[in-house]
């Protein structure tokens, strides 16, 4: 039995992302006689490759933004073009020397809700189906102990996702004993390849996940991960679950995908526009 990957997917998804960076050297370069060319060029660099700035606040040494971005998009690879391409634009208008962004960054993730809620949506997921109140309920819960360190060069982040794969045709595959199976592959998945897995609900037909990812890792990147690895592990170990189910692939080539934080992007959107914190 071979299984063709899934090599794109249609998507649903909020990806929204705080981020910070600041000029070398902390140079007080953005007096308020260039704060507009700045934002012109930080807008020129977002148009030109697809970034969509939601809100931004220049300050005299450093630069505050809140982008939403495609799910194919690495934040590492985004930060790199803005901070290059505005600071190019930004440089040659006022014959300064390069480079005018020090190396580092801070990233975070947010969203609609806080993070909190999506973890207890997650833990609920038995109950929202109908399934609480069977003998043995077909769901498999996962809740990491301690959330396991992410490291990048140069950077402060934490990028939390939601991410929701369906099954082919939204055939019941899993069961209690097949989730906890799936997972356990999955965090072996993640510890290779670099990412990590806080909480998984395994039901019949869907999964849901909470992932943390590096700055150099996409989101499909991550959805394509886990959903190929999980396919060619389930043809190898219980192909006659596959059989049972009557399906030609394991997932359906779609997936949701929305940020989350420990803030909301309303709150950072206020934060940006003048508020004084983020509580």
């Amino acid at each position: 039995m071979l299984l063709a990957p899934i090599a794109d997917l249609k998507w649903a998804y909020q990806l929204h992302y705080y981020i910070c960076f600041r000029t070398r050297s902390r140079r007080k370069e953005f007096h308020s006689s260039r704060q507009l060319s700045l934002a012109r060029a930080l807008e020129d660099v977002c148009s030109n490759h697809d970034y969509h700035l939601l809100q931004h606040k220049i300050y005299p040494d450093h630069l505050r933004c809140l982008l939403s971005l495609r799910p194919d998009h690495a934040l590492s690879a985004v930060l790199n073009k803005i901070k290059s391409n505005a600071s190019r634009q930004f440089c040659s208008e006022f014959q300064l020397v390069t480079p005018l962004w020090a190396t580092g960054y801070l990233a975070r993730s947010v969203g609609r809700v806080r993070i909190n809620a999506v973890k207890q949506y997650l833990s609920q997921q038995a109950e929202h189906h109908g399934y609480s109140s069977r003998l043995n309920p077909p769901v498999f819960r996962y809740r990491c102990r301690q959330q396991s360190e992410l490291r990048a060069a140069h950077s402060v982040f934490d990028l939390n996702h939601h991410l929701v794969f369906a099954t082919r045709y939204r055939r019941g595959v899993f069961g209690a004993e097949l989730g906890r199976e799936l997972v356990d592959y999955w965090l072996r998945v993640a510890c290779k390849r670099g990412f990590a897995i806080d909480q998984v609900s395994v039901l019949p037909d869907h999964v849901h996940l909470l992932v943390r990812l590096v700055p150099k890792m996409s989101i499909e990147q991550c959805a394509l991960s886990l959903m190929n690895n999980s396919q060619d592990w389930m043809v190898k170990q219980h192909p006659r679950d596959l059989i049972r189910a009557g399906i030609d692939s394991l997932w359906q080539p779609s997936a949701y995908t929305g940020t989350l934080g420990q803030v909301t992007t309303a709150m950072v959107k206020s934060f940006l526009r003048g508020s004084p914190t983020l509580e």
